[in-house]
């Protein structure tokens, strides 16, 4: 079992304001100070997106989903900043329903946000599908109203459920696939998300605990509910969790603490 006190500890311990602002609203539905979401905001851009960093001036897809994962943390994935980022990824989905980084973002992206690299396009439209999905159910959570993107989500979906292969793989990064499942699941392919979630349970065993934790958040906030899946997940990252309440980032130590707090997103 996953030791939530230790883990809330490390949290406390080395975290900084934003992400000690996160655990209080996964621990105690806190909302953050406004200037914990201003510091988040701050960054965006004048199109709607967040820039891949600091210094930069033109929009990334996967700076913006990393922040609308933050702000969702703090509950705040909803309002004017949430709705001009949405709208940008809408205006930049390519024809065919998928999303590729700007051209000018090749020489500094990372191989899973390559321009017009067949991989990365898949993977990085299953995430911007991903969270588009997550704040269109937090802007409607009883259906009650048209989704305001629902042609971009369904473009996206229809274009993924062709990537994915007989057997439930697809030709991607690992983290393609939860986030597939995802969206999936919520624009009612529910076979073809389970095909997919097969697979992620067969891999499950060899995954590294933050990919481990990724997933887990990610399938817990599309409202599988407690699956099979789910389950599996938490008793693996109760394994690997370190002495300290904390877990292994894959980017290195100073990630450690978004992982354990992806951890506590998907156990709380």
């Amino acid at each position: 079992m996953v030791d939530i006190d230790a883990a809330t500890g490390y949290v406390v311990a080395h975290g900084d304001p934003v992400e000690r602002a996160r655990l209080s609203y996964l621990r105690t539905g806190q909302r953050p100070d406004p200037q914990v979401i201003d510091r988040i905001v701050e960054g965006q851009t004048e199109a709607g997106g967040w820039p891949a960093s600091t210094d930069g001036a033109v929009s990334s897809i996967d700076a913006t989903c990393f922040r609308l994962n933050e702000l969702d943390d703090l509950g705040g994935l909803r309002g004017e900043p949430v709705d001009r980022a949405l709208a940008w990824l809408a205006a930049v989905q390519r024809p065919d329903g998928t999303w590729q980084e700007a051209e000018e973002l090749a020489a500094e992206a990372p191989a899973w946000a390559m321009p017009g690299d067949p991989e990365a396009t898949l993977y990085l439209t299953t995430l911007a599908g991903f969270w588009m999905t997550l704040a269109e159910y937090e802007a409607h959570p009883h259906f009650d109203v048209p989704a305001r993107h629902g042609r971009t989500l369904g473009a996206a979906a229809t274009w993924v459920v062709h990537q994915i292969r007989p057997d439930g793989t697809w030709p991607s990064f690992l983290a393609a696939g939860w986030h597939a499942a995802g969206l999936l699941y919520g624009q009612q392919y529910f076979y073809e998300s389970a095909r997919v979630q097969l697979v992620l349970g067969d891999r499950l065993p060899d995954m590294a605990p933050a990919d481990v934790a990724s997933m887990a958040a990610a399938l817990r906030r599309v409202n599988l509910g407690d699956d099979w899946l789910l389950q599996s997940a938490r008793k693996r990252l109760g394994e690997t969790q370190r002495t300290d309440g904390g877990w292994d980032s894959a980017e290195g130590p100073i990630f450690d603490v978004n992982t354990t707090l992806t951890v506590l997103r998907a156990c709380r």
